[in-house]
Protein backbone atom coordinates (compact mmCIF):
# COMPACT_ATOMS: atom_id res chain seq x y z
CA UNK A 1 0.00 0.00 0.00
CA UNK A 2 1.14 3.44 -0.32
CA UNK A 3 0.36 6.47 1.73
CA UNK A 4 0.46 10.26 0.81
CA UNK A 5 2.25 13.30 2.88
CA UNK A 6 1.90 16.74 2.19
CA UNK A 7 4.72 18.63 4.12
CA UNK A 8 2.61 22.26 4.52
CA UNK A 9 4.78 23.85 7.15
CA UNK A 10 7.11 26.53 7.92
CA UNK A 11 7.10 30.24 8.50
CA UNK A 12 6.78 31.54 4.53
CA UNK A 13 9.36 33.57 5.64
CA UNK A 14 9.97 34.77 1.41
CA UNK A 15 6.82 35.47 1.20
CA UNK A 16 6.01 38.09 3.88
CA UNK A 17 3.56 39.89 4.29
CA UNK A 18 1.19 37.99 2.63
CA UNK A 19 2.62 35.33 5.41
CA UNK A 20 1.56 37.44 8.07
CA UNK A 21 -1.90 36.67 8.68
CA UNK A 22 -1.95 32.94 7.28
CA UNK A 23 0.33 29.97 6.24
CA UNK A 24 1.46 29.98 2.88
CA UNK A 25 0.35 27.25 1.50
CA UNK A 26 -3.20 28.42 2.06
CA UNK A 27 -2.87 31.44 -0.40
CA UNK A 28 -4.14 31.55 -4.42
CA UNK A 29 -2.44 30.30 -7.05
CA UNK A 30 -4.97 31.32 -9.79
CA UNK A 31 -8.13 29.52 -8.99
CA UNK A 32 -7.33 27.51 -5.46
CA UNK A 33 -5.33 27.50 -3.25
CA UNK A 34 -1.99 26.35 -3.04
CA UNK A 35 -2.42 23.51 -1.04
CA UNK A 36 -4.99 21.90 -3.41
CA UNK A 37 -2.59 21.40 -6.10
CA UNK A 38 -0.36 18.88 -4.13
CA UNK A 39 -3.18 16.90 -2.52
CA UNK A 40 -4.27 16.53 -6.13
CA UNK A 41 -0.69 15.14 -7.43
CA UNK A 42 -1.47 12.20 -4.73
CA UNK A 43 -5.22 11.72 -5.81
CA UNK A 44 -4.52 11.47 -9.00
CA UNK A 45 -1.61 9.07 -8.72
CA UNK A 46 -4.40 6.54 -6.64
CA UNK A 47 -3.38 7.62 -3.58
CA UNK A 48 -6.46 7.47 -1.23
CA UNK A 49 -4.76 7.62 2.42
CA UNK A 50 -3.29 11.41 3.37
CA UNK A 51 -1.84 13.10 5.89
CA UNK A 52 -0.87 17.34 6.27
CA UNK A 53 1.81 17.92 8.42
CA UNK A 54 1.56 21.67 9.06
CA UNK A 55 2.22 24.08 11.64
CA UNK A 56 2.12 27.70 13.13
CA UNK A 57 -0.67 29.76 13.97
CA UNK A 58 -2.83 29.10 11.49
CA UNK A 59 -2.60 25.39 11.50
CA UNK A 60 -6.46 24.90 11.74
CA UNK A 61 -7.50 26.62 8.56
CA UNK A 62 -6.10 23.49 6.60
CA UNK A 63 -9.32 21.57 8.82
CA UNK A 64 -11.16 24.71 7.78
CA UNK A 65 -10.30 24.28 4.11
CA UNK A 66 -9.86 20.60 3.55
CA UNK A 67 -11.84 19.06 5.90
CA UNK A 68 -12.13 15.59 5.78
CA UNK A 69 -10.90 15.87 1.95
CA UNK A 70 -14.78 14.96 -0.01
CA UNK A 71 -14.12 17.54 -2.29
CA UNK A 72 -10.84 15.06 -3.41
CA UNK A 73 -13.34 12.34 -3.34
CA UNK A 74 -11.32 11.27 0.22
CA UNK A 75 -13.14 10.08 2.99
CA UNK A 76 -11.02 11.48 5.71
CA UNK A 77 -7.86 13.37 5.97
CA UNK A 78 -4.79 12.99 8.29
CA UNK A 79 -3.46 16.19 10.11
CA UNK A 80 -0.21 16.18 12.15
CA UNK A 81 1.68 19.76 13.78
CA UNK A 82 5.22 20.37 13.41
CA UNK A 83 6.33 22.53 16.05
CA UNK A 84 9.35 25.10 15.19
CA UNK A 85 11.44 24.80 12.21
CA UNK A 86 12.84 21.51 12.20
CA UNK A 87 13.34 20.61 8.20
CA UNK A 88 11.54 18.67 5.87
CA UNK A 89 12.86 15.70 7.57
CA UNK A 90 12.09 16.18 10.55
CA UNK A 91 8.15 17.30 9.58
CA UNK A 92 8.11 13.88 8.08
CA UNK A 93 9.50 12.04 11.14
CA UNK A 94 5.77 12.91 12.54
CA UNK A 95 4.34 10.67 10.13
CA UNK A 96 5.93 7.64 11.47
CA UNK A 97 2.97 5.62 13.24
CA UNK A 98 0.86 7.07 9.92
CA UNK A 99 2.85 4.97 7.68
CA UNK A 100 2.64 2.06 9.94
CA UNK A 101 5.25 0.18 7.79
CA UNK A 102 3.98 1.23 4.55
CA UNK A 103 5.38 3.08 1.56
CA UNK A 104 5.12 6.70 1.32
CA UNK A 105 4.77 9.29 -1.32
CA UNK A 106 5.53 12.91 0.26
CA UNK A 107 5.29 16.25 -1.37
CA UNK A 108 6.29 19.50 -0.35
CA UNK A 109 3.06 21.70 -0.36
CA UNK A 110 4.49 24.61 -2.35
CA UNK A 111 4.78 21.99 -5.29
CA UNK A 112 2.72 22.36 -8.61
CA UNK A 113 3.03 20.18 -11.73
CA UNK A 114 1.29 20.18 -15.21
CA UNK A 115 1.37 17.02 -15.62
CA UNK A 116 1.32 13.81 -12.80
CA UNK A 117 3.33 11.29 -11.36
CA UNK A 118 1.17 7.83 -11.98
CA UNK A 119 4.40 6.35 -13.72
CA UNK A 120 6.94 6.64 -11.55
CA UNK A 121 4.86 5.38 -8.57
CA UNK A 122 3.70 2.40 -10.94
CA UNK A 123 7.44 2.06 -11.46
CA UNK A 124 8.21 2.22 -7.34
CA UNK A 125 6.20 -0.28 -5.75
CA UNK A 126 7.40 -2.50 -8.54
CA UNK A 127 11.06 -1.95 -6.50
CA UNK A 128 11.63 -4.24 -4.20
CA UNK A 129 12.43 -1.87 -1.93
CA UNK A 130 14.33 1.85 -1.42
CA UNK A 131 13.49 4.81 -2.61
CA UNK A 132 12.65 7.48 -6.09
CA UNK A 133 12.81 10.83 -6.54
CA UNK A 134 11.74 12.76 -9.36
CA UNK A 135 14.13 14.82 -11.12
CA UNK A 136 13.56 17.96 -13.63
CA UNK A 137 16.05 19.33 -16.22
CA UNK A 138 16.00 23.18 -15.00
CA UNK A 139 18.41 26.40 -16.06
CA UNK A 140 19.07 27.56 -12.75
CA UNK A 141 19.91 23.77 -10.93
CA UNK A 142 21.88 25.54 -8.48
CA UNK A 143 18.82 26.99 -6.49
CA UNK A 144 17.64 23.25 -6.13
CA UNK A 145 19.43 19.99 -4.43
CA UNK A 146 21.08 19.16 -8.09
CA UNK A 147 21.50 15.10 -8.74
CA UNK A 148 24.62 13.88 -10.20
CA UNK A 149 23.90 10.99 -12.89
CA UNK A 150 26.30 8.54 -13.95
CA UNK A 151 25.46 5.23 -16.30
CA UNK A 152 21.69 5.77 -15.49
CA UNK A 153 22.12 5.97 -11.84
CA UNK A 154 22.15 8.54 -9.38
CA UNK A 155 25.39 8.53 -7.65
CA UNK A 156 24.93 11.91 -5.27
CA UNK A 157 22.82 14.83 -4.03
CA UNK A 158 24.43 18.11 -3.39
CA UNK A 159 22.04 20.98 -1.64
CA UNK A 160 22.27 24.25 -3.57
CA UNK A 161 25.70 24.02 -5.17
CA UNK A 162 27.52 26.77 -6.32
CA UNK A 163 29.25 24.73 -9.34
CA UNK A 164 25.77 22.02 -9.95
CA UNK A 165 27.26 18.89 -11.28
CA UNK A 166 23.94 18.30 -13.30
CA UNK A 167 20.63 20.56 -14.57
CA UNK A 168 18.60 18.15 -12.44
CA UNK A 169 16.93 19.22 -10.24
CA UNK A 170 15.32 17.29 -7.24
CA UNK A 171 11.44 18.18 -7.23
CA UNK A 172 9.86 18.13 -3.93
CA UNK A 173 8.63 14.71 -4.31
CA UNK A 174 9.83 11.86 -2.79
CA UNK A 175 9.13 8.01 -2.48
CA UNK A 176 10.10 6.18 -0.04
CA UNK A 177 10.16 2.77 2.11
CA UNK A 178 9.74 1.88 5.51
CA UNK A 179 12.98 2.09 6.08
CA UNK A 180 13.22 5.97 5.74
CA UNK A 181 12.25 6.66 9.40
CA UNK A 182 15.50 4.70 10.57
CA UNK A 183 17.30 6.99 8.12
CA UNK A 184 15.98 10.26 10.00
CA UNK A 185 16.59 8.90 13.38
CA UNK A 186 20.60 8.83 11.85
CA UNK A 187 20.56 12.46 10.79
CA UNK A 188 22.59 14.99 13.11
CA UNK A 189 21.12 19.10 12.04
CA UNK A 190 22.98 20.39 9.52
CA UNK A 191 24.52 23.92 9.32
CA UNK A 192 21.34 25.68 9.75
CA UNK A 193 20.28 23.89 12.50
CA UNK A 194 17.49 21.21 10.14
CA UNK A 195 17.35 17.39 9.52
CA UNK A 196 17.81 17.64 5.80
CA UNK A 197 16.18 15.70 3.03
CA UNK A 198 18.62 15.37 0.80
CA UNK A 199 20.82 13.79 3.48
CA UNK A 200 17.64 11.15 3.80
CA UNK A 201 18.48 10.89 -0.40
CA UNK A 202 21.92 10.23 -0.22
CA UNK A 203 21.47 7.36 2.26
CA UNK A 204 19.44 5.29 0.15
CA UNK A 205 22.23 6.30 -2.73
CA UNK A 206 24.86 5.04 -0.51
CA UNK A 207 22.80 2.04 0.45
CA UNK A 208 22.21 1.51 -3.36
CA UNK A 209 18.20 1.24 -3.60
CA UNK A 210 17.68 4.98 -4.98
CA UNK A 211 15.78 5.53 -8.65
CA UNK A 212 14.55 8.42 -10.36
CA UNK A 213 12.23 9.55 -12.71
CA UNK A 214 12.13 12.54 -15.25
CA UNK A 215 9.24 15.02 -14.64
CA UNK A 216 7.16 15.54 -17.92
CA UNK A 217 6.13 19.05 -18.04
CA UNK A 218 6.50 21.93 -16.10
CA UNK A 219 6.86 21.48 -12.44
CA UNK A 220 7.53 24.38 -10.27
CA UNK A 221 7.76 25.46 -6.44
CA UNK A 222 5.45 28.84 -5.43
CA UNK A 223 7.51 30.09 -2.08
CA UNK A 224 8.90 33.28 -3.42
CA UNK A 225 6.75 35.99 -5.01
CA UNK A 226 8.25 35.56 -8.69
CA UNK A 227 7.56 31.92 -8.50
CA UNK A 228 3.78 32.16 -6.72
CA UNK A 229 3.47 34.57 -9.83
CA UNK A 230 4.87 32.16 -12.15
CA UNK A 231 2.78 29.15 -10.63
CA UNK A 232 0.07 31.27 -11.39
CA UNK A 233 0.79 32.20 -14.95
CA UNK A 234 0.95 28.63 -15.83
CA UNK A 235 -2.02 27.17 -14.10
CA UNK A 236 -4.27 29.74 -15.89
CA UNK A 237 -2.22 28.91 -19.23
CA UNK A 238 -1.91 25.25 -19.34
CA UNK A 239 -3.54 23.79 -16.16
CA UNK A 240 -2.16 21.37 -13.55
CA UNK A 241 -2.76 18.04 -12.24
CA UNK A 242 -3.01 16.78 -16.30
CA UNK A 243 -3.76 12.96 -16.58
CA UNK A 244 -4.44 12.92 -20.14
CA UNK A 245 -2.02 15.02 -22.82
CA UNK A 246 0.89 17.59 -21.15
CA UNK A 247 0.69 21.03 -23.17
CA UNK A 248 -3.11 20.74 -23.96
CA UNK A 249 -4.17 24.60 -23.59
CA UNK A 250 -6.61 25.08 -20.77
CA UNK A 251 -9.56 26.08 -22.25
CA UNK A 252 -9.91 22.81 -24.48
CA UNK A 253 -9.55 20.93 -21.64
CA UNK A 254 -12.43 22.43 -20.01
CA UNK A 255 -14.77 22.03 -23.05
CA UNK A 256 -13.57 18.52 -22.87
CA UNK A 257 -14.79 18.05 -19.27
CA UNK A 258 -18.03 20.06 -19.27
CA UNK A 259 -19.71 16.45 -19.72
CA UNK A 260 -17.87 14.44 -17.07
CA UNK A 261 -18.35 17.74 -14.52
CA UNK A 262 -22.19 17.67 -15.00
CA UNK A 263 -22.69 13.94 -13.96
CA UNK A 264 -20.43 15.00 -10.60
CA UNK A 265 -16.86 14.67 -9.39
CA UNK A 266 -17.44 15.90 -6.01
CA UNK A 267 -16.55 19.49 -7.07
CA UNK A 268 -13.04 19.04 -7.97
Amino acid sequence: MLKGVVLAGGTGSRLYPLTKITNKHLLPVYDKPMIYYPVETLVNAGIRDISVVTGGKNAGDFLRLLVNGKEFGLSHVNYFYQEGEGGIAQALSLVEHFADGDRICVILGDNIIEGNIVQAVAEFMGQPRGAKVLLKEVDDAGRFGVAELRDGRIVGIEEKPHFPKSRYAVTGIYLYDSTVFDKIRRLRPSARGELEITDVNNQYIEEGTMTYSLLEGWWTDAGTFESLRRASNLVAETGANKLDGIGKPRRVREQECVTVASVGRGGA
